[in-house]
């Protein structure tokens, strides 16, 4: 299938074998991926760290991020946009006092209201001494679609993030990662709700995830696309980050109990504890849904490929986009056969080639069951248990895209994965042409 994308910015990292496209242009919408502080020749650029004279100027992390915004504005720009059409920003960081500076520098910068937001505390980045990892998405402004941003004190971002409530663009709805913190003036114990926290002093009334769960979808998210014209039987994608393993089980309960039919596209990241702005949340979620009586309809995508969690539907097209739920290489029997090394031989094989290889397989079919082709991919999110593997799945990824720059992000984050012996889950969204 032709090419419907537009890389932007391309580079070649490494020993040229690593192609990077900094953005993408697809149709009406540029997506900016894996933005850190680097000069994609020496790393992070020496003037962020200034070894030299480390406090002869602003906070490194403040230098870090003004960096990351000068090459998101310039990629935005290629594409005919700018950085006040961002509608979605997503944030990774190993330190959590790294996210303030970067927070001064994004008031500055986002001049026209600061997008749909989500900050997430991670083990490692791609890149040495970087701080920041930053993806967003945002609209052309030729293309007719606007971005309009709805305030609710209740829903806003604190006044050191303050980001909006929920961001429209077009048909779409995006809604920042929420937490179960308490709502101005409710109850509250150590910032969480009480309504989500199993009651003081007890070990089992009520499941602490359920209770935060439901309190994030239905006193937090329900209402902020309510302010947007919409509601959660309109979510096409959501990204829901969890910061204890064992909650994974009971999540999808409590998920598939909210979401009994059409669910959305689904990716669940295990990520260190803490990893949110409030420290004793243990789920962070993200969404993505479309208004009332859009133009643009939601499409469950069925494909011949495992699940791996209950409920989840293996992708959603919503008009022009297609939605993957989190990919792992897999087959029918689990991990897949091409990544399983055999434990008598283990250096005969590669498992994390065998797993890139099995995943990217599995989108292409589910791209081929929703009409388009995962050359035309505009979001490749790469979450690791152990970041030195990225070399090894980009290139085989680039086995399989050849020629194609990607755009990717790549973090390390828990050690563990729900299916066992797999240390690789990609997150992948497609641009649809001819859409609605």
């Amino acid at each position: 299938m032709q090419l419907s994308v537009r890389p932007l910015s391309p580079v070649v990292l490494g020993a040229g074998k690593v192609h990077y496209a900094q953005g993408v242009q697809a149709g009406p919408w540029v997506f900016a991926t894996g933005h850190m502080a680097q000069n994609y020749r020496d790393g992070l650029c020496p003037g962020v760290l200034a070894a030299e004279m480390p406090y002869n100027g602003l906070p490194k992390n403040q230098k870090e991020a003004d960096l990351v915004f000068d090459h998101m504005e310039a990629v935005l720009g290629a594409a005919g946009s700018g950085l006040e059409h961002v509608a979605r920003l997503d944030q990774y960081y190993p330190r959590p006092e790294a996210v303030d500076p970067y927070h001064i520098v994004r008031r500055r910068r986002l001049t026209g209201g600061v997008a749909a937001s989500t900050s997430i505390l991670v083990k490692d980045l791609l890149l040495p001494n970087a701080e920041m990892d930053v993806q967003c998405i945002a609209v052309r402004p030729e293309s007719g679609l606007r971005v309009e941003h709805f305030s609710d004190p209740r829903f806003q971002g604190h006044p050191s993030s303050a980001f909006s409530a929920a961001v429209r663009a077009g048909d779409f709805v995006f809604v920042p990662g929420v937490v179960a913190s308490a709502l101005p003036g409710e109850p509250h114990r150590n910032g969480m709700s009480t309504e989500a926290l199993v009651v003081e002093g007890s070990l089992w009334k009520g499941c602490s995830i359920a209770l935060e769960t439901e309190f994030c979808l239905k006193r937090k998210i329900a209402p902020s696309l309510a302010l947007a014209g919409s509601s959660l039987a309109n979510v096409v994608k959501a990204q829901v980050y969890l910061t204890h393993f064992e909650d994974l089980a009971p999540f999808l309960y409590t998920w598939n109990k909210v979401f009994a039919k059409d669910a959305p596209a689904l990716t669940v990241i295990v990520i260190p504890q803490p990893g949110f702005a409030t420290y004793s949340a243990r789920t962070e979620i993200n969404v993505i849904a479309l208004v009332e009586n859009a133009r643009t309809k939601k499409q469950v995508i069925e494909a011949d490929v495992p699940t791996v969690l209950a409920g989840a539907p293996a992708a959603v097209r919503a008009g022009d986009l297609l939605f993957l739920s989190g990919l792992y290489g897999v087959d029918a029997n689990g991990l897949a056969a091409e990544a399983r090394v055999d434990p008598r031989q283990p250096f005969f094989g590669s498992s994390i080639r065998g797993q890139a290889d099995a995943i990217m397989t599995n989108a292409k079919k589910i791209c081929a069951a929703a009409g388009t082709s995962l050359a035309n991919v505009v979001r490749m999110q790469q979450f690791h248990t152990r970041i030195c593997e990225f070399y090894e799945a980009h290139l085989a990824c680039r086995e399989q895209l050849p020629d194609q720059a990607l755009p990717f992000s790549a973090v390390e984050v828990a050690p563990r994965m729900p299916v066992p012996d797999s240390t690789l889950m990609m997150d992948l969204w497609v641009y649809v042409p001819g859409g609605p």
